[in-house]
């Protein structure tokens, strides 16, 4: 493994198995941008691919990123009004890996 590699599996121990599960939930709704992940937890797009190929099965994997990849709606747009706006009608009630009382 490289040392990018070990980076990474330093900063996925810091996270807890709720949040692990909570990214793996995450990065598998398709209106969920990698921005909202990274903005929540710190974890960036290559690492959540990394995340996911470590806790998935190969052949979910496989067919999670032939879906993911180039998908518009994984890579917010870049203007201001959208950058803390997120796209699923789940995330609206979580604010900061808090969820909102109902």
């Amino acid at each position: 493994m490289d040392s990018k590699g070990l980076k990474n599996m330093k900063k996925f121990q810091n996270l807890s198995e709720r949040d692990i599960d909570r990214i793996i939930e995450m990065a598998w709704e398709d209106r969920t941008p990698f921005d909202a992940i990274e903005s929540q937890f710190g974890v960036k797009e290559a690492e959540v691919i990394q995340l996911m190929r470590r806790e998935m099965k190969r052949s979910s994997f496989k067919m999670w990123r032939a879906r993911v990849q180039g998908r518009k709606t994984k890579h917010a747009q870049k203007s201001p009004e959208d950058m803390d706006r997120f796209k699923s009608n789940l995330q609206r009630s979580i604010s900061m890996n808090k969820i909102s009382k109902k």
